[in-house]
This record gives C-alpha cells, structure tokens and sequence, in this order.
C-alpha cells in the first residue's frame, strides 16, 4: 500500500484487508502476532462476557492506578475516537504512537487477510509492549475462544456474565456461548467468573484444564447496606466500600469482580484500601447508564442485548419521577431487537427510532414494524435516517421535567455524545 500519513487513512485501510467484518479464529492474528517478535511481560487480566466487561475493566484499571502502578489498557470499541481503544497511564494513544504501531504490524503481515480488529488488536498488543507496564488490562471483543485478544495468555481471565448476543458467531444457547467464552481461560491459571448461574460448559472447560476457578456467590461476593458495601474474597474482607461512581445497582458484581481479581494478584500487584476507595469513586465509563449534566435528564446507554435492556430498565426505574420519556433507539439488525423492545417497552412514552449503517445496521421502517408489533401506537414513534437527526429531534420536543434516554448501540450512543459536545461548544 502507499502509506497512510494520518489515522483516518490507517483505518480507512484497515477495513480493506478483510472481506467480512468478522472473521472468528485465531490461525491469522497468531501468525503475525508472532512475526512482530513482540511480548508481555507484565502480568494480564483478559476480561470477557456477555455485559459488564467494559465496566469491570474501567474498575480495575482505576483502582490499580490509584495504588500507583503503570497500567495499560485495551478495549473496544470506541465511542468518539479510535485512539480510546488504548490507553497507557490513563492516557489514551496519540495518532502518532498508533500509526507507529499500525505501520510495525503492517510490515509484519505480509499477505495475512486480517480483519479491522485484529490488525488494531495486533498494534496494540505492540503498543503495550514497549510501554514498561506494570499490569495489562485486555477487553475480549467477542466471545473469547476465538477472539483476537486471546492470542495473550492472561495470569487472571474474568466472564462477566454469559447472555444471548452475537448468535450467528457464538451459538443460540448460554451452553454453547459458555464454552466460547471459556476460551480465555489457562490450565492452572485463575479464572473468575461473575454470572451467578454460569453454563456447565464453562464449569466444565475451568475444571477441564484444571483453571483455578472463583465463582461469584461463593468464592468471592458483595453486600450492599445503607449507601456503602462490603466484599469478601480470598483476599479476606472489606467493609464500608463506597458505591462505584458508575451507576447501576449490577456495577456492585462488576467490583467485586474486580476486586477478586486484584485478590489473587495481590501478591504481585498489592492493592491499599485507599486505593480500591479512590478507584471506585472516580472510576469513569461513557455509555453506561450515563446521566449528561444539565435539564431535561439525558440517560446513555449501549445496551443492545436483552440483559442489558433489562439492566437500563431496572436503572431508569430507580430514577426519579419524569412525566414523559423519550427514548433514541438505533440497534443493528443482528441482535434480539423483539426482547430489548420487549425490556424497556413500560419505560418509554415516545420513540424517535434511527437507521443504523449498513450492512448490519437495522433501519428505521423495520424498528417501527417491531414496536407496533409490540403494541406502541404509530403516533408515538418518529423515524429518522441516523441517531444524530433522532436525538436533535428528541432534545427539540422533550420538555425540561421530561427524560431522553439514548440506547441500542455504540453508534447510536456516540452519536448523542457527538451532537452534545458540538452543541455545548
């Protein structure tokens, strides 16, 4: 290729190199991970799941930052920026350090066919090797077994939560999507897992290579009491936590996850109680039950799965009292869109629904069909071409007691952030 001088022609490229979007397997990114001769030598935490994994990541990474040490981080995807994706000390990648990257892998691959997160993968496993980290923390993509990020061996491989999503790629059951998921764990290794009814597939991979198994509600699990909470692990207990900055009654799990996680690194990675403190307090998540500053209350959420509806759900609840809510919904055609309706249908008053991108973008004419199917009466839904017309159009009609609630996708939420930021300037 000629070579790309700025970021937006790097990943303009990236999208060329493969013929699918998602290509599941290990046999390529292997390939050339080894050919960049590239190595971590600190010790990793590869966090997988079906919801929560962003969030447990964004806990661990803060807390361990609060206790003073050197943290990488890789996660996906991006809301606003490409260069959020990878972050060393709290900071994420300028273009330069990226494009570096990006030219060391391409200089590697040879004739490869990699997809656009495999070749991103790749260079930032090459970042964070040469970054002098004390810890790595590594989002799983998708699944696990077959996912780019496990071409790493983790010294702690976590699973949220195990849920329907990603059915064409992982399996139609939570057996099946177990099993994938498990794919990030190592023989002797520690494997935690926060779903409280895990499959037997997983129970069976952990016992299988003989992983070193904690199960949340017995091996490690949270108490909440009077604004604060407790947790016991195998690193003992600890009392009077303050609620974690990100909102959500389920962010409790995700903490304790966590924290069982810098348990059985603590010997390695010891972690003061002023620091767990600090992290959680300040700990920082766009698109997670996101509340924006100022009237009407604006709710952004990437919810796309029917868990995580449900969650969003729960979470709006526990708000206070809104005469009306406005929902932005956009979503890809892939996923359950009949049960996320079905979740947040008692929660909303009016719908402004917005085409997504093609190829795996659901259009706004299918949207309405699947909410009029539901029950919700034509003159409560307005259909836009993007999220962006959407949320303006919600932000003109809504009145300062009523509530917007932005959810269904990435795209849909960094839309709304978009819009928001470009108005507030």
């Amino acid at each position: 290729m000629r070579q790309a001088s700025t970021l937006s022609e790097w990943l303009a490229y990236l999208e060329t190199l493969h013929p699918k979007a998602i290509a599941m397997g290990l046999d390529r990114v292997s390939a050339v991970f080894a050919r960049l001769g590239v190595a971590l030598t600190c010790p990793v935490v590869t966090v997988g799941g079906t919801n929560g994994k962003g969030s447990t990541c964004a806990l661990l990474e803060c807390m361990l930052r609060a206790g003073g040490y050197r943290v990488g981080a890789y996660t996906s995807p991006h809301l606003l920026r490409y260069n959020e994706r990878v972050r060393i000390d709290g900071a994420e990648a300028t273009d330069e350090a990226l494009l570096e990257a990006f030219a060391a892998v391409e200089s590697v691959r040879l004739t490869t066919p990699l997809t656009y997160f495999e070749f991103g993968t790749l260079a930032a496993l090459c970042l964070l090797a040469r970054a002098e980290l004390d810890v790595v923390v590594l989002e799983v993509g998708l699944g696990g077994r077959l996912d780019a990020v496990n071409v790493i061996d983790a010294d702690v491989a976590i699973v949220t939560t195990v849920a329907i999503d990603h059915v064409d790629y992982l399996g139609t059951t939570r057996e099946e999507i177990g099993r994938e998921k498990a794919g990030i764990f190592r023989p002797g290794a520690f494997a935690i897992c926060a779903d409280r009814r895990p499959p037997a597939t997983l129970l069976a991979q952990a016992s299988a290579i003989d992983a070193r198994l904690l199960r949340i509600g017995i091996d490690y699990d949270f108490t909440a009491h009077d604004g604060q909470w407790s947790y016991r692990g195998p690193g003992g207990a600890r009392h009077g936590l303050p609620m974690p900055a990100l909102r959500g009654a389920y962010q409790l799990a995700n903490a304790a996850t966590a924290l069982a996680a810098l348990d059985v690194l603590r010997d390695r990675l010891a972690v003061s109680m002023g620091a767990v403190r600090e992290g959680l307090v300040s700990v920082e998540l766009p698109g997670r039950l996101q509340v924006l500053p100022g009237r009407p209350v604006t709710v952004l959420d990437v919810a796309h799965n029917p868990q995580a509806a449900a969650a969003l759900a729960d979470g709006l609840a526990s708000m206070g009292f809104h005469p009306w809510t406005w929902a932005v919904f956009g979503i890809m055609a892939d996923k359950d869109i009949d049960s996320v309706i079905a979740a947040l249908l008692t929660r909303v008053d009016r719908w402004y629904i917005a085409s997504l991108p093609p190829p795996r973008g659901a259009t706004a004419l299918d949207l309405r069909r699947r909410l009029e199917a539901a029950g919700v009466a034509p003159a409560d839904i307005r259909d836009f071409a993007d999220p962006a017309s959407a949320y303006r159009a919600a932000r003109e009609a809504v009145a300062e007691a009523d509530r917007i609630i932005v959810f269904g996708s990435f795209l849909t939420v960094a839309a709304a952030l978009a819009l928001t930021d470009r108005l507030a300037a």
